[in-house]
């Protein structure tokens, strides 16, 4: 495949052959631009064509040439300039009126897009389809956009641009099933295009992982090198997986295609954070200036940054504007709270904390922030429940984000927009917030089978599922969910709803993929060492606990004494010591660290000191099995066996211990 014929057919939408005047230097330039552009190289098209302009500004068919790679790069003003020339120079406009089309779209003015596209001659309709099709949704009327594009593949499924503008409208509509669907399409119909990989990229970023994502951002590169959107998508990607050179490279060039990248700016301030130089991760980010404004990344960084640097009031201005943005971001609030609560605005702070307080997976410093919200008030009453639940460092199931807003409010606009998903899961959350599981259930089920490609619809099925005791139908809800978004949160639901299902194996199953796809994922990495603690893989435990303990240092009780349990069980007392006793003098009321000394103390052979720290244990955890069971060795060890048999039992009542044959052992008394 190749020559000035066929390339240039690549390029229907310009049409015509070139002209005569041209002269050879240019004629040659414009013919690497097209053979260039339908390699994929859309960068190197853009330089070629630019260069053909150059050795003959009269020739307006090199400006055109050079106008659609301007759009294919998303240069909509750019585009616009090359246009104007072009038809000034003799370019016929009735050739150029859908490139004109696609120029407004990518300046913000769907209506001129529309006006221009409807002025396509019949020649070129099928890309005039496309772009009015994505002004159409811009304007607001998504679902004609949706049908539009989908009326347009099912006439040339061949067409790789018409099916990866219908892939970005439908993962932007929150449907992932089809949006996975077109960008399979989109590169079975053009292996070459870099926006076609892109967008598979960016699915399978969000259907599989991280890891699963780079093979493709790979293959976009390779025929782009200096896409600058690309390289910063695959340089977030890197720096996800914990691949901060890597990443580093990624951003140096994108900059080095667009200096002064607001984006990339942004990146090189996350990497100076992550490595703790907060002064450069500020300069940086100020650099970018309002080129990220509403940025979430940007905004959340920002806040960051201030809370660190000791200016409460200042950090709380970006983190307002994001929870104000993202109301169910829990990062966001946590970091917005506690800026309230250094700048003495306790009662804004608990408003800010409390729906996520409120949670059963509520985190001890998620507790503790509303409890000293409380204790500022002056509501030590109800503070004091809360120091309570942060101090057992135990943490309940994730279910469905609820903020707190009017029932009646929510339920007249999912009424309003029926089976839309942005009207109708808050009001399904809120339902579920409110104890009306029934109604949930419902209205969940409904939204469900309206929206089969959306994982959000899904999910909040699987909440209602949850709610209602269903956990099997959860777990099939969640797993549907994830199929399509396999992200921390689906991950986390279908584990917890697969194990409390009786389904050990898979939900082991399901963490361990994720962190192939997410290897450091911290939420998944302190699960898995849980799990490997409990399972007596002691070794593994460490390598995973240890690698946690690296990225988040060692304020994390629960993590010590976690590392406590598995170097006890490795044989590696002195260690497991070392680690109990950092955990207890962090939370010395917390059942499970008060258990892990006592028990490091016992792997030591330091009975006498064991046996006080396991009484505690089990007084401030008494229908814990773990504990219990604990507990019992111990005293066996110190001689009293009443006690030892008395927690044995209680170990035993409680149908998901695992050590039952040792615990009946212990109590026959052999």
């Amino acid at each position: 495949m190749g020559g000035l014929a066929v390339v240039a057919a690549a390029l229907a939408s310009l049409g015509g052959v070139l002209p005569a005047r041209a002269d050879a230097d240019a004629r040659t330039r414009v013919a690497q631009a097209l053979a260039q552009f339908e390699a994929g190289h859309w960068t190197v098209a853009r330089d070629r064509a630019r260069a053909a302009t150059e050795a003959d500004p009269a020739s307006g068919f090199a400006q055109a040439v050079l106008a659609r790679t301007q759009l294919a790069l998303g240069d909509g003003a750019g585009a616009q300039a090359s246009l104007d020339r072009a038809t000034k120079a003799g370019f016929a406009v009735a050739r150029a009126h859908q490139l004109y089309a696609h120029a407004r779209l990518l300046q913000g003015d769907p209506a001129g897009a529309i006006a221009e596209a409807d002025r396509t001659t019949p020649r070129y309709r099928g890309y005039a389809t496309t772009i009015r099709a994505q002004a159409l949704a811009a304007g607001g009327d998504v679902r004609a956009g949706l049908s539009t594009l989908e009326d347009r593949v099912a006439a040339a499924p061949r067409d790789a641009f018409a099916w990866v503008a219908l892939g970005r409208m439908q993962q932007d509509a929150g449907d992932m099933v089809g949006a996975i669907n077109a960008s399979a399409a989109a590169v079975r119909a053009d292996p070459a295009s870099p926006d076609a990989l892109r967008l598979r990229a960016q699915t399978m970023r969000t259907q599989y992982g991280l890891v699963a994502a780079l093979p493709w951002f790979e293959s976009a590169l390779a025929r782009d090198p200096y896409a600058h959107d690309t390289l910063i998508d695959y340089a977030a990607t890197l720096g996800d997986v914990g691949r901060a050179r890597d990443m580093l490279v990624a951003v140096r060039r994108a900059m080095a295609v667009r200096p002064g990248s607001p984006q990339g700016l942004y990146l090189q301030s996350v990497l100076a954070a992550r490595a703790g130089d907060l002064a450069t991760a500020r300069s940086v980010l100020d650099k970018a200036g309002r080129g990220l404004a509403g940025m979430p990344g940007a905004l959340l960084l920002s806040g960051s940054i201030g809370l660190a640097a000791g200016e409460e009031a200042q950090a709380a201005i970006p983190l307002r504007e994001l929870v104000a943005r993202q109301p169910t971001n829990i990062t966001a609030r946590k970091l917005l709270a506690l800026a309230l609560l250094q700048t003495d605005s306790a009662r804004e702070a608990f408003d800010t904390i409390l729906p996520v307080a409120s949670r059963s997976d509520a985190d001890s410093y998620t507790l503790l922030l509303a409890a000293r919200a409380l204790e500022r008030i002056g509501d030590r009453a109800n503070a004091a429940p809360l120091f309570d639940r942060a101090a057992a460092l135990t943490r309940g199931r994730s279910g469905a984000f609820a903020t707190g807003e009017n029932l009646a409010t929510l339920a007249n606009d999912a009424a309003a927009a029926p089976g839309n998903p942005a009207a109708a899961l808050p009001y399904v959350r809120a339902l579920s917030a409110s104890g009306d599981a029934a109604g949930a259930l419902s209205a969940a089920q409904a939204l469900a089978d309206a929206n089969s490609g959306s994982p959000a619809a899904q999910l909040v099925l699987g909440d209602a599922l949850a709610g209602a005791g269903r956990m099997g139908e959860a777990a099939t809800a969640y797993a549907r969910a994830a199929a399509t978004r396999f992200d921390e949160a689906t991950m986390l639901r279908l584990v917890d709803a697969r194990d409390r299902a009786g389904q050990r194996d898979q939900a082991s199953a399901t963490l361990s993929l994720f962190l192939t796809q997410n290897p450091g994922n911290v939420v998944a990495l302190r699960l898995l060492g849980e799990w490997q603690v409990a399972a007596g893989e002691h070794d593994a435990a460490i390598e995973t606990l240890e690698r946690l303990r690296e990225r988040i240092g060692d304020r994390d009780a629960a993590v010590l004494a976690l590392l406590a349990f598995a170097y006890a069980g490795a044989g590696e007392p002195e260690a497991a010591q070392g680690y109990a006793s950092a955990a207890y003098a962090l939370a010395p009321s917390n059942p499970m660290t008060a258990d892990a000394l006592g028990w490091a103390l016992y792997a030591g052979d330091n009975v006498g000191a064991a046996v006080p720290l396991a009484v505690k244990a089990v007084r401030l955890s008494p229908g814990d099995a773990t504990i219990r069971w604990h507990m019992a060795q111990i005293a066996d060890a110190a001689g009293n066996r009443p006690v030892a048999i008395a927690n044995a039992q209680a170990a035993l009542a409680d149908a998901r211990f695992a050590d039952r044959a040792a615990a009946q052992t212990l109590i026959a008394g052999s």
